[in-house]
């Protein structure tokens, strides 16, 4: 799994979202994070075939949405993923969220879809330690990623250890916090003691924290700058005064408390 990527989330099927992937792959992304819930499958897979690089290049995943979470309805809802994605298999095939009373049985027609070939992987998003606990016990797979909420003001400490520890690679949506870091003064700083932006800063702190980053955008600039994170390094003090940026602070939904 490439340590870096684009995500589509809110980018809009048709021509914004073909766009945002093949600027994408021209820059040199070949990893692409979809899900059902984006609705922008189609146009995602229509940009993978017109890109011109070989289907075994790309890493491609998507997940299945909350309301398709139990059993037989999950496999119904990676079929159709799979068709509007014009693909023969997908990279890696994500649990959305942890769907109370759900998730283990959504799991195990996970293991399925991976036994049958028709994922090269599969994993969860925005599961805590106790929504694993739930997946190691009863299934039968151990999750080979876990995507969550993660970036300098919430840095989900107690969840990277434990995905750490049983060797479940977490990956980062909305690394930029949406837009919120781009101005705080300590990554300001260290942005311009390195010649780079604040959003390089950040995902540059991602892959030194080992955690996969999957920068959303379909500004084509931006695409190209966010890639540009592998010809410089944060050193200690850099990681110190970014540590010290956590609040525990969520753009997005609690794991533990949502309601869709």
């Amino acid at each position: 799994m490439p340590w870096f990527g684009l995500g589509v989330f809110k980018s809009k099927e048709g021509e914004e979202v073909q766009n945002a992937v093949r600027t994408a792959i021209e820059y040199g992304y070949r990893s692409i994070d979809t899900a059902a819930l984006y609705g922008n499958e189609e146009g995602v897979g229509t940009a993978i075939r017109e890109s011109g690089v070989a289907r075994e290049e790309l890493f491609i995943t998507t997940k299945v949405w909350n309301s398709d979470q139990g059993y037989e309805s999950t496999l119904d809802a990676f079929h159709l993923s799979l068709k509007k994605l014009q693909l023969e298999y997908v990279d890696l095939y994500l649990v959305h969220w942890p769907v109370k009373g759900k998730y283990t049985e959504t799991w195990r027609a996970l293991e399925k879809l991976y036994k049958d070939g028709l994922v090269k992987a599969i994993g969860v998003s925005n599961f805590q330690p106790h929504h694993l606990d739930d997946i190691l016990k009863s299934g039968e797979i151990v999750p080979a990623v876990n995507q969550v909420e993660y970036h300098p003001l919430l840095q989900q400490k107690a969840v990277h250890e434990y995905c750490k520890s049983h060797g479940i690679q977490m990956e980062a949506w909305s690394p930029l916090a949406q837009g919120q870091l781009l101005s705080d003064p300590v990554l300001e700083d260290i942005a311009k003691k390195h010649g780079k932006t604040v959003a390089q800063v950040i995902l540059r702190w991602d892959l030194q924290n080992e955690v996969v980053t999957i920068p959303k955008s379909v500004t084509p600039e931006r695409i190209k700058s966010n890639s540009e994170i592998f010809d410089f390094a944060l050193d200690a003090s850099d990681m110190e005064r970014i540590a010290g940026l956590n609040k525990d602070q969520r753009v997005g939904a609690d794991p533990d408390n949502f309601d869709f």
